[in-house]
This record gives C-alpha cells, sequence and structure tokens, in this order.
C-alpha cells in the first residue's frame, strides 16, 4: 500500500513498460518505467540515516531529484522526465519520509540538515556538478541546497515554486478556502475553537493533542482539503477513495512532520531564499508552475524567475500544482531534455 507520504505528489497516473517513444515525441512524455540499478541507505547521524537510489545511466549527467513534502518520500514516476541514456537519476527520501530511517523522527529533522544531506549524499556517490530538480517543497530545498553549495551545481528545474514566505503559507491554509469553501468548512468546524482558524499552529496543536481521535479528524479533513487543490480538475470521489487507502496513523504522521517545519518557519529567515539567489544567479534554470496552482501560487514562480537573469518562465494553461497533469508532465520533460 502507498501510504500518502509517497503518494500526494504523485497523484494519479502509473506508467508501465512501453516502447522507446520515437524522437519527435520524446521531449513531450515520460519515458518508460526505470528501476533502479543500485539502491541503498546513507547514515547522516547518529539518529538518521536517508534511502537513495541511483538510475539510468551511471557515466551519465547527474541529476538530484528532490521530493515534496516535507515528508512526501520520493517515487518511481519522478525517474521517468530523465533520457536514461544521458542522466544518472539520484533520488533520495528526506529525513523521516518515505524510506529513510527513523520515519516519522521530527527530532534533528530542520532545513539545514536536509541541505546538508543532499551534499553529503552528492559526496558519497561522487556526483561532482549536479542538476537539481525539485516540485513544491523540492524546490525550497533545491533553492536551499543550491545557494549553499553554488558551485556543485549545473542548473536548476524547478516546478511549483514555494518560497517558504508567511504570505505562501497563509495562501495555502486560509485563502485557498475561499475557492474550495466545502473542504475549507469541514475542517473548520472539527476545531474546538473555531475562531482561530485553520491556521497551521493551531492544526499543528490539535493533531499533536491528547485527544487522539480529535487529531485523527482533524489530519484527514486536513488531508482532504489538501487533496482537493492539488489538480485543477480533481474528483470528489478519487479523493475519498485515495484517503481510504492510508490509516489514520499515517495521515497523522505525515502532517506532524509537514507542520512541523511550517510552524518553525520552515527553519529559514523570512524572504531567505530570495535575498540569497544573487549566489545562484550565473546558473540556468526552468520555471514551471500551472495558471491555477493553489498550492504554490504563480507569483512565487514569477518572483523567483524575475530573480533569476538566466531563468526561463513556463506557466502552464489549464493545469494546478499536480506534476501528473499533461502540461506540466510535457515542461518537465522538456526542460530535461534542454539540460541534457
Amino acid at each position: 500500500m502507498r501510504s500518502l507520504r509517497l503518494c500526494v505528489a504523485a497523484m494519479l497516473v502509473v506508467v508501465g513498460w512501453a516502447a522507446w517513444l520515437p524522437a519527435q515525441d520524446q521531449r513531450t512524455q515520460l519515458y518508460p518505467v526505470l528501476e533502479p540499478f543500485e539502491s541503498g541507505f546513507l547514515q547522516v547521524s547518529d539518529l538518521h540515516r536517508i534511502y537513495f537510489e541511483c538510475s539510468g545511466n551511471p557515466k551519465g549527467k547527474p541529476v538530484l531529484v528532490l521530493h515534496g513534502g516535507p515528508g512526501a518520500g520520493s517515487y518511481p514516476r519522478m525517474r521517468q522526465y530523465f533520457n536514461p541514456k544521458k542522466y544518472l537519476i539520484v533520488l533520495h527520501d528526506q529525513r523521516g519520509a518515505g524510506r529513510s530511517q527513523p520515519h516519522g523522527e521530527l527530532r534533528e529533522n530542520t532545513t539545514p540538515n536536509l541541505v546538508r544531506d543532499v551534499e553529503r549524499l552528492r559526496k558519497h556517490l561522487d556526483l561532482g556538478e549536479v542538476v537539481i530538480f525539485g516540485g513544491s517543497w523540492g524546490t525550497t530545498l533545491g533553492l536551499a541546497y543550491a545557494e549553499a553549495y553554488p558551485d556543485n551545481v549545473t542548473g536548476l528545474i524547478l516546478r511549483g515554486i514555494f518560497l517558504a514566505t508567511k504570505a505562501e503559507v497563509d495562501f495555502h491554509y486560509i485563502t485557498t478556502g475561499q475557492f474550495y469553501p466545502k473542504e475549507h468548512d469541514a475542517l473548520l468546524s472539527l476545531l474546538p475553537d473555531r475562531a482561530r482558524g485553520t491556521h497551521p499552529d493551531y492544526l499543528f496543536e490539535l493533531i499533536q493533542g491528547p485527544d487522539k481521535q480529535l487529531a485523527d479528524r482533524v489530519s484527514m479533513a486536513l488531508a482532504r482539503f489538501e487533496l482537493k487543490f492539488m489538480k485543477l480538475h480533481m474528483r470528489d470521489e478519487w479523493v475519498e477513495s485515495f484517503l481510504k487507502s492510508f490509516s489514520r496513523e499515517e495521515s497523522r504522521r505525515y502532517q506532524c512532520l509537514d507542520l512541523t517545519y511550517v510552524t518553525n518557519h520552515h527553519f529559514l529567515e523570512e524572504g531567505q531564499l530570495l535575498k540569497n539567489v544573487d549566489k545562484i544567479a550565473h546558473l540556468p534554470a526552468v520555471v514551471i508552475c500551472g495558471r491555477y496552482d493553489m498550492a504554490c501560487p504563480p507569483s512565487s514562480a514569477f518572483a523567483l524567475h524575475k530573480a533569476l537573469p538566466k531563468s526561463k518562465l513556463v506557466i502552464v494553461e489549464q493545469a494546478g500544482h499536480s506534476e501528473t497533469e499533461e502540461g506540466i508532465t510535457e515542461a518537465l520533460v522538456r526542460a530535461a531534455a534542454e539540460f541534457e
């Protein structure tokens, strides 16, 4: 069973084995399913060890793929944006996420920790300079890593930009309720103090609180609310089916890890990523977002694009946040081809 940690970002599409695509189509469709040729664990602290895997060409151009969340974990689809004959594709699960151990651990789990883990993994695999590929929270981590180690990065492919600002957090937890009032009201109705609203501090307090039944209800309602705006066209039937596929404990564990970051300002100073963007101004970048992204609004992508002189902005019409939406998938595959 795939848990919320591994599936929220991936959403719907599972691509089976298929013949190689004709040359004219290779830059618009996913590559066939690809199995890793190496996988394992890297001890990054006395407490944490992270799962990693490598696929594609062992001598190809290294690309580090950073998953969303925090806490969502990597998944096989992430390998399929890259030509496996030209890329060495490296995925890993961040601390507490996916197959990394201990699962769901909140201690020693901060953005600086994750940045150092990416660098440890790069050195462990002797990758040299790398392309950074990330979506949603993966863009936050990718930017933080690139700004900390700009000499180790050759380019950025970023989808669904999250700059970890208060305005973005408020949009995600509060403003989106104006577009999804039914799901937002269902969450709001569970709160003992409705006047405090769906602020993440209060949600975290309840999900970590002593009333486990209330914690479960709030966690599932929050998951339902967030799932609803992951795609432009998200059917209620799929949301409910998906929610039945994982346990309340799994939902609660994911929300705790995610909200630990949110309530700690993602362990970054307000505006830090844009303030330090001059450190990566020399890097080529492709910045991709859906026109109707309700998780990470296009204004963030535009702000990043304006700050990076060598970036290209791709706004995908008729798309929301999910990488599985057709236009976003095509944009990601095309971007990866540009860096070959």
